[in-house]
């Protein structure tokens, strides 16, 4: 069984890389002005990038049952998530209807890029981080439907969202995937997309960092406890037991399981504090939301990745 200090050393850089961006942002070397900037440079050219390294070559995407039971597994999990956080909304300790929803839309998603990423590749180099990318094509569709029907903002003009450059990249790339372009490409390239991919996830990570410290101050005014334990309890308690139960019990393709197990010890996504801001929900609640699960998640990810191996069977 793959030993509990080999997890450990894989969760550990995304935690000293968020750790960064706090630090950054204390001594202004990372200023709020930088931030927009600097994540259209991730969003619109170093994921896409990172993408096109993933995908391009990789057997497991030239199997039918990624390439649709992925993104699939990924929009069912949010649903999934977001129900359940809904039905505990009321138990939160929230008591006005914004801040519940606000409570079932950012519980309900986890965090599905940036961390979980350098975690599939550093546990499972090889073709899963391909199909974590497909996979997350359903998140990114229950982000944008589930997520604001919860927030009582669910609209189909929203759906034009989805045409957004990581989404693009990706379908454009599992087409040529199929049409095997890793062999006719001009490798340089190959080579470009490699060295800009490879900047994606470090300067995210940095950035959600950078982004958690802006609300230490008044976190540690107005924590919330009641609403971080139960948000805690949906998203790093009983969230990934379900999501393992799927992996352990589906027919599904090794890659598959390996993400999800992943994806099952994921505190809660961070873009949804945007969607509290622009859709009629309470910002505060996401925040601490976040925060607390990203804490907690240092405790619990390891766990959830160690029994994820046992459960699995890749742990031999």
């Amino acid at each position: 069984m793959q030993p509990i200090l080999t997890v450990i050393s894989a969760v550990l850089p995304v935690f000293c890389l968020a750790g960064t961006g706090v630090i950054l942002r204390q001594v202004r070397w990372l200023t709020a002005e930088a931030d927009a900037s600097l994540m259209r440079v991730v969003v619109n050219v170093l994921t896409p990038a990172l993408i096109f390294h993933v995908v391009l070559g990789n057997a497991a995407l030239r199997r039918p049952e990624n390439l649709f039971l992925a993104p699939l597994l990924g929009y069912l999990g949010v649903a999934a998530g977001v129900g359940v956080a809904w039905l505990l909304r009321r138990r939160s300790g929230l008591t006005d209807e914004r801040s519940q929803r606000t409570f079932a839309a950012q519980t309900g998603i986890q965090n599905y890029g940036y961390v979980p990423l350098p975690l599939v590749l550093t546990l499972f180099p090889g073709d899963s981080a391909g199909v974590l990318f497909v996979h997350n094509l359903g998140v990114d569709t229950a982000m944008w439907t589930v997520c604001l029907v919860a927030l009582g903002h669910g609209s189909w003009h929203e759906w034009h969202r989805l045409l957004n450059p990581p989404i693009v990249a990706i379908v454009i790339a599992v087409g040529l995937n199929v049409a095997n372009a890793e062999h006719w490409m001009p490798k340089f390239l190959l080579t470009t997309a490699e060295m800009l991919g490879a900047c994606a996830f470090p300067l995210g990570i940095i950035l959600i960092g950078a982004t958690i410290a802006d609300s230490a101050a008044e976190l540690r005014q107005d924590f919330d406890w009641p609403t971080v334990a139960w948000a805690s309890l949906v998203r790093l308690g009983i969230l990934p037991a379900l999501i393992l139960g799927l992996a352990w019990i589906l027919p599904v393709s090794r890659e598959l399981k390996q993400v999800l197990m992943v994806q099952a010890a994921m505190p809660a996504a961070v873009f949804p504090i945007v969607l509290a801001r622009h859709f009629g929900g309470h910002p505060l609640t996401a925040v601490r939301i976040v925060v607390g699960t990203s804490l907690l998640g240092f405790l619990t990810i390891p766990i959830w990745l160690k029994l994820g191996l046992w459960v699995i069977g890749s742990g031999s």
